[in-house]
């Protein structure tokens, strides 16, 4: 079997989400919010995508590196467990 390798990424200053300038952290695409905690994360399937949740509606969206939002089906398929 052969062994995945990883891609190492820079390291990311840690710190308080809700901190970040509102321009760091973006808006809510369903009602505008800049109340939004954004993170970016890696799937189960190494897919590189950024969460976003808004405090104010409470909508949650994963968008892939290219813009597009994927759709909830999609990142529970990709964070299944193969065995």
């Amino acid at each position: 079997m052969a062994r995945r390798t990883r891609t190492v990424k820079p390291e990311q200053p840690l710190g308080s989400l809700l901190q970040a300038p509102a321009a760091e952290r973006g808006s809510c695409a369903a009602c505008g919010s800049e109340s939004v905690t954004r993170l970016a994360m890696d799937l189960t399937d190494g897919t590189p995508v950024t969460f976003v949740s808004c405090h104010r509606c409470e909508r949650r969206s994963w968008t892939a590196p290219d813009g597009s939002e994927l759709p909830v089906a999609s990142v529970l398929e990709r964070t299944r467990k193969r065995t």
